[in-house]
């Protein structure tokens, strides 16, 4: 191949260039040089994700029917724990026995200030007493239970402590969906919490029946109305207003209830609109990932506005 003349004298321009580089009795890096600092690319911040949520979702079902003193709520127990040691949150539970099982209690704290509750229940209801077809089978719960449990644990992964201007508390109560059955009461475990507090949260938010694929939650008439302004203001702002209705609805009887009754501000947040409540076919397939997401995500940006 031959070189033309132009090329020929950019090479021998390149050459001498090398050779005195080479020569230079200057060193490349003198006693004053520094390399230039290596730059660490800031990770994307983490924000709640709906299709991670549905997994728990999926995870807690897979243990079966969870009705408190069950072998499927102990692994169930047992996995919120696991879940909530595995991002860095410290566990502690509460143990107390009722009728003839022990109930308990798990708690996720994380960040510094005044304490917040977000809470769900992890039990599931022990017979499908709504059920036409048969009120006798087992509930699944994969609304009512697992869906709250799911956007927990996802703001467990998500919530970024720098941002946290309280202390969270990550609250699941067991006992909560037996009431009327075999002489059991309601939101057994929420209410062991409320009465045994040794310090005032500034706000309690529950958690409830969030995952409907035909999403409808209404403001709860016996919540705190400024703490769902901001609640609802939020939702709207992250276009999410055909999810989160501002209109009362319903009167609920609620894991939030123990806590209003001591004057704690306290706002639950549930879509009771769901056909399935307390019948076998509360599954997996009922739940959707999006509905998980808008829960989540309102959440998330209130505990780190």
């Amino acid at each position: 191949m031959r070189v033309r003349r132009c090329e020929k004298w950019a090479f021998l321009i390149l050459g001498w260039v090398l050779l005195v580089s080479c020569r230079s009795t200057t060193p490349a890096l003198g006693p004053m040089a520094t390399s230039p600092p290596t730059v660490t690319p800031t990770p994307e911040p983490l924000q709640f994700d709906g299709e991670q949520a549905y997994q728990h979702v999926v995870a807690q079902c897979d243990f079966g029917f969870r009705p408190t003193g069950s072998e499927a709520w102990q692994a169930t127990g047992d996995y919120i724990i696991a879940v909530l040691q595995s991002h860095g949150w410290m566990v502690e539970t509460q143990e107390f026995p009722y009728h003839d099982v022990t109930v308990r209690n798990i708690i996720g704290r994380a960040g510094q200030g005044s304490p917040v509750i977000i809470g769900a229940h992890y039990d599931t209801r022990l017979r499908a007493d709504q059920d036409r077809t048969d009120p006798t089978a087992a509930v699944l719960g994969a609304n009512d239970g697992a869906s709250g449990v799911a956007v927990l644990l996802e703001l467990a992964r998500v919530l970024d402590r720098d941002k946290l201007s309280h202390e969270v508390w990550l609250a699941f109560f067991d006992a909560e969906d037996n009431g009327d059955l075999d002489g059991w009461e309601w939101i057994v475990g929420s209410t062991y919490m409320a009465g045994n507090l040794t310090v005032r949260p500034e706000f309690v938010i529950v958690v409830d029946m969030v995952g409907d694929a035909e999403q409808q939650i209404y403001k709860e008439r016996n919540s705190d109305a400024a703490l769902q302004d901001r609640l609802w203001a939020i939702a709207a702002n992250l276009g999410y207003g055909d999810f989160f209705i501002p209109e009362y609805k319903w009167a609920m009887f609620d894991d939030h209830t123990p806590f209003a009754a001591r004057g704690i501000v306290a706002v639950d947040i549930i879509d009771f609109d769901y056909p399935y409540w307390h019948t076998a076919q509360d599954t997996p397939d009922k739940v959707s990932a999006a509905s998980l997401e808008h829960v989540g995500r309102v959440v998330e940006v209130l505990l780190e506005d």
